[in-house]
């Protein structure tokens, strides 16, 4: 039986991913996506859905859930074949194509484009007796639907632009808001602690957590102590973590990549050190690197370019304008 052999197969189906495949279709290539999560969009589905994304350009503010369905409209143009909840384990090259083995089958593909951001993720766990019995009742690591929390007393745990963010934009639709972080300082963006400082939100800064009050049903209040041993027991209807995130290439690491701390190293052409391997977004690194859903956006069009060109030595690694292939296809 003779098997298929796709021109690109993107591994990770988040932002850059789904551009990714978008941009390949406009380079005429044949496209395969594979992620391990049961949905397309990456963190922006799996963690913050509800959660505005400022740094966009052209776009003001937009819900994360919101860019990802414009994003999946986009990769469609490539009429990719999608492969969800499917871990890309062994790969091995055999002529002009590489053999990849998931956890689900073996796929078969002329050249491999990582964009399976940080890799796959678990939120850092709350660690206090009794925490885990909570879990999925009102103790949460991740927001689905914001209307979850409607005339609820909050407490977030947390000091970085996710628990920040939440607080804020929890303030006008929880009955109230408290955020609590055991040290003195924020480490969120300046601007997101301007908008703490003079919105609602109570906060407890320099507080730790000490126990869990609850029927084993629900938690109903929170102790917490401050750095000077005093206690205190806030009321709560719901109990949000962000405590950030673990996360692993796993098996990618055994792929004889190079590697810069969890990273793969890319050169000015986002190839990797395997010859038909390219990565673009946050798993990869370079010299002057900046990790921005809005910068995997700017390297996939190098990318997927250089691909085009391994593939068709003769093809121009210059893409024509969008406009005017569009203009060509009318």
């Amino acid at each position: 039986m003779k098997q298929e052999v796709f021109d690109v197969t993107i591994i990770g189906g988040g932002p850059t991913g789904l551009f990714a495949s978008f941009y390949a279709g406009l380079r005429d290539l044949k496209v395969k996506i594979i992620d391990s999560l049961p949905e397309l969009g990456g963190q922006l589905m799996e963690l913050y859905p509800d959660k505005y994304i400022y740094d966009i350009g052209g776009l003001p503010k937009i819900l994360a859930k919101d860019l990802v369905a414009n994003l999946v409209e986009q990769a469609a143009y490539s009429n990719p074949t999608i492969c969800l909840e499917e871990t890309a384990n062994e790969l091995e090259k055999q002529d002009e194509y590489f053999i990849l083995k998931t956890d689900k089958g073996v796929h078969y593909s002329k050249t491999i484009l990582l964009t399976s951001g940080v890799g796959s993720f678990q939120p850092r766990k709350l660690t206090v007796p009794g925490a885990k019995e909570y879990e999925g009742k009102n103790l949460h690591y991740k927001v689905r639907d914001l209307n979850d929390f409607q005339n609820s007393n909050v407490l977030v745990l947390g000091g970085g632009d996710s628990a920040l963010d939440w607080s804020l934009m929890l303030e006008d639709i929880a009955s109230s808001v408290t955020i609590c972080h055991r040290r003195e300082q924020f480490t969120a963006h300046e601007k997101s602690v301007q908008q703490l400082d003079n919105s609602k939100v109570v906060v407890k800064t320099s507080y730790a957590i000490k126990e869990l009050i609850g029927d084993g049903e629900r938690v109903q209040e929170v102790v917490v102590v401050s750095k000077d041993k005093v206690e205190e027991n806030i009321p709560v209807d719901h109990v949000l973590v962000n405590y950030g995130n673990v996360a692993s290439l796993g098996p990618l690491k055994s792929w004889g990549l190079e590697m810069e701390k969890n990273s793969v190293v890319v050169n000015e052409k986002m190839e990797t050190s395997v010859e038909g391997i390219y990565a673009a977004g946050d798993v990869c690194t370079h010299a002057g690197k900046v990790k921005l859903i809005a910068v995997g956006f700017g390297e996939v069009p190098n990318a997927i370019s250089h691909i085009k060109a391994f593939i068709d030595p003769k093809a121009r690694v210059q893409p024509k304008h969008s406009t005017s292939l569009f203009e060509e296809s009318k």
